[in-house]
């Protein structure tokens, strides 16, 4: 058995990773602010003595949480807004400067606590390093065309910075640490109100509200089921030979935004109108990882095909 520490352990994709690493028989320990995260999200792990949720924000000093984290052996470090869309009030649109300082210094602190125990060290970084992409699928070795000082550049520029960070704690002091790059992902536990595009889209569908497009809605994403991507970066921190590596999760079935409006359309029977708005500044027109290193290295491939995870996600939804 061995003691993980999940920041962002309350969150969307957080949470189902403790679900997964509780499965394996770990002891979690789960930190989260919960200023995008919920702690309901851990509500059917509560009764698991091996977890235990700590309130805890990670930029600010934790030496009073030392002692309790001492023996851990894994660092997940996925805490930070993520959703892009500023009629959320979860958005890193409307938390820049906290969506800055959580992937700056709070890697800081979380690396420098891998490097006192001696433990392995993931950081979550995200498919936005690549900006709007010029080529298309993206690799890990292709740097990105990202504005530096856009409305999304908090976000973008921050997991940049906490990759370098990381890589210069790997460098400098030798800690065992790897970064996922997270193409787009959904599922159950997605808050209501994220503002990320398929919660919008069901809730929208369900509620009879006109679904809306962005653009012309022909920009493009992959959307990985959370249970893929969970299953990825687990086994990105457990597999050996990835100290070091940076490695894109995602699934690389590229969809069109309005065709996945469409889908969930006509999967909830929704009477909806499709509604067309203006492209919101340096959305990219372009996702779609190249996994092959995550299939070389981790022997990692999602499973989970769009229409079943759009089952499973309105279905959970209907449930809200």
């Amino acid at each position: 058995m061995a003691r993980a520490l999940i920041a962002g352990g309350a969150g969307f994709i957080g949470s189902h990773l403790s679900e997964n690493l509780l499965s394996i028989g770990h002891e979690v320990f789960s930190l989260d602010n919960l200023i995008t995260g919920e702690k309901n999200n851990l509500d059917n792990l509560t009764s698991n003595p091996a977890l235990e949720f700590i309130e805890k924000d990670i930029t600010a000093d934790l030496s009073d949480v030392k002692d309790k984290l001492k023996d851990v052996e894994f660092i997940f470090h996925l805490a930070s807004p993520a959703s892009p869309n500023k009629k959320s009030a979860r958005s890193y649109v409307n938390h820049p400067i906290e969506t800055l300082l959580v992937n700056s210094l709070g890697t800081y602190n979380l690396l420098s606590l891998a490097k006192d125990t001696g433990a392995k060290f993931l950081f979550a970084s995200s498919s936005e390093v690549y900006g709007d992409p010029s080529i298309s699928p993206q690799s890990e070795t292709y740097f990105g065309n990202v504005n530096p000082v856009g409305v999304r550049s908090s976000y973008d520029e921050g997991k940049r910075f906490g990759e370098a960070l990381t890589m210069g704690f790997i460098r400098k002091h030798g800690v065992n640490a790897r970064i996922v790059r997270i193409f787009n992902t959904y599922g159950p536990k997605m808050q209501k109100d994220d503002g990320r595009v398929i919660s919008n889209f069901i809730n929208q569908a369900l509620s009879g509200n006109p679904i809306t497009v962005y653009g012309d809605g022909k920009q493009t994403r992959s959307l990985c089921f959370v249970s893929d991507m969970a299953e990825g970066i687990m086994k990105a921190m457990l597999a050996e030979g990835t100290k070091g590596e940076v490695i894109n999760l995602g699934n690389p079935n590229e969809k069109a935004i309005l065709e996945v409006a469409e889908m969930i359309k006509e999967m909830t029977g929704s009477n909806s109108q499709i509604s067309f708005e203006d492209l919101p500044e340096d959305d990219p027109k372009k996702r779609n990882p190249d996994i092959s290193k995550a299939k070389n290295l981790l022997s990692w491939n999602p499973k989970v095909d769009l229409k079943e995870g759009l089952e499973r996600t309105i279905e959970y939804f209907r449930t809200l």
